[in-house]
């Protein structure tokens, strides 16, 4: 196995040196306390101006070199925080240990866990110029804001002051080729329904169903790829066999992260012990169907099925109707694509979060769109499903999308430059995923934005990856871009 110190050695090596001593300190999101204080003794280490503000974002500011000082001042972004999920049987603990990372072929991953990259790459970026003594670059002002990834509260917060910056990079792009001058705005739908429960009826037999396996990633970058939900999967097992066989549900525990596609889910479920039989063979047929559906997009997706203990109690069977019709209603995956932009998702929903347990149900979905309209119709959507059935919903975090500038001058620039270094052409785009560029521009308005970064894979999730080969190509793009910004005017 390779360890950190293997991977301080990639090129370039103070970006990947100061990734491992980052990848070192717990940092989810709403946990970052130790990133903040680390980020900040970073800044006063190296004898910058070193601010952090109310809400945590850590603001390191560092002159231009010789030569550079009228040049316009870059405002570097990244966050701070990354998504913590792991695999089921990945013995891990995310608020006392560093990421366990290593070298598998041109990739870095992590053992078991997300690794980081989104987006420590960004952060390691921003830190080795701010460290740098003979890169050439204009006014620096670096900021590192906090969880974006469960609410984006640092942009939201941002003083409106604190920056003198006309231009910004944002570093969180995980495509190499490609520069995103937009993002889909999103907003969480919460709901809450309080069931009824009943005894177990005597003659009954409890079975776990398990749904895992999946590929999951994130609920926005990769919401187009037809990826099974757990949520969902677990869902149709479930409202399929429950009239003919009489299934009862005890509890339901699916997916993790609000932002991911959920890759596992588990439900403990009573019938009558005399349809034992007969509920085997038909969750034997429900499975293969749905493996042989999933077969070419999800190889590893495993649907297992075993006998477990007894619980006391049981869902009621009218307000299990009413849950899994609302589970099953509920809008997932692509909404509606762009009809202006080619093979952009312009709204989606993911089903993210399912917990059914003494008597409580809840969920967890997120939406996006990148029209405030679209981001409406489908957020209403999913209300209806859940209001219908009498839940409590709720509706929060919501944050604006990042509209196209085609006109903008840096990104003018940044088209020029690349062509020149690499004899191609880079892919121009909006992603369908929150970055922070809309929710900054608005304290901000005016600032020149562009959004790119090295090749990360299936980011969210256990199996994320960045590439080495392109963080070099990152690096050495983003060290050019820094020697083209113009004067100020």
């Amino acid at each position: 196995m390779n360890t950190p110190d293997n991977i301080r050695q990639l090129s370039p090596a103070a970006l990947w040196s100061n990734f491992a001593d980052l990848n070192a300190v717990p940092r989810g999101s709403k946990k970052e306390e130790r990133v903040i204080d680390f980020m900040r003794r970073f800044g006063e280490g190296l004898g910058l101006d070193t601010t952090v503000d109310a809400i945590g974002n850590v603001i390191i500011k560092k002159p231009a070199t010789p030569g550079m000082e009228n040049r316009r001042t870059v405002v570097l972004q990244s966050h701070l925080d990354m998504v913590h999920q792991k695999n089921a049987d990945t013995k891990f603990d995310f608020d006392s240990e560093g990421i366990r990372m290593y070298i598998d072929g041109e990739w870095v991953t992590a053992e078991g866990t997300t690794l980081g990259a989104d987006n420590g790459i960004g952060v390691s970026a921003a830190m080795t110029l701010l460290q740098s003594k003979d890169i050439p670059h204009p006014p620096l002002e670096a900021l590192f804001t906090i969880d974006e990834e469960t609410g984006m509260t640092g942009a939201k917060n941002l003083d409106e002051k604190v920056l003198g910056g006309k231009i910004l990079l944002n570093l969180d792009s995980e495509e190499d080729d490609e520069l995103t001058i937009g993002c889909a705005g999103g907003i969480d739908t919460n709901t809450r329904l309080v069931y009824h429960q009943e005894d177990v009826a005597p003659g009954s037999i409890a079975y776990q169903i398990r749904v895992r396996g999946l590929k999951g990633g994130h609920s926005g970058l990769d919401i187009h790829l037809g990826r099974g939900n757990a949520n969902k999967l677990m869902t149709r097992i479930l409202y399929q066999m429950t009239h003919a066989l009489g299934l009862r549900i005890a509890s339901i525990d699916g997916g993790s992260l609000r932002n991911a596609i959920p890759r596992e889910a588990v439900a403990v479920v009573v019938v009558p012990e005399a349809h034992k039989s007969a509920f085997d063979k038909e969750f034997y047929r429900r499975k293969a169907d749905i493996v042989r559906e999933f077969r070419s997009i999800e190889p590893d997706l495993s649907i297992e099925l075993e006998l477990t203990q007894l619980p006391d109690k049981v869902m009621n069977p009218g307000d299990q109707d009413q849950v899994l019709n609302a589970l099953y209603a509920v809008p997932n995956g692509v909404f509606r694509m762009s009809p202006e932009i080619p093979d952009l998702v312009e709204t989606s929903s993911s089903l993210a979060r399912v917990i059914v347990q003494d008597g409580l149900f809840v969920t967890q979905s997120l939406q996006r769109s990148s029209i405030e309209s679209g981001k409406a119709d489908v957020t209403a959507s999913v209300r209806a499903a859940f209001e219908a059935i009498g839940a409590e919903v709720e509706n929060a975090g919501s944050y604006p999308g990042w509209a196209p500038n085609a006109e903008s001058p840096i990104l003018k620039v940044m088209v020029d430059l690349y062509e020149r270094l690499f004899g191609e052409k880079p892919s121009v785009a909006a992603c369908h995923a929150g970055l922070e560029c809309g929710i900054i521009s608005e304290h901000y308005p005016g600032m020149d934005m562009i959004s790119f970064g090295p090749t990360i894979k299936h980011p969210h999730s256990p199996d994320e990856k960045v590439h080495i080969s392109s963080v070099e190509k990152f690096w050495k793009y983003l060290v050019e871009v820094l020697k083209e910004i113009p004067g100020k005017s």
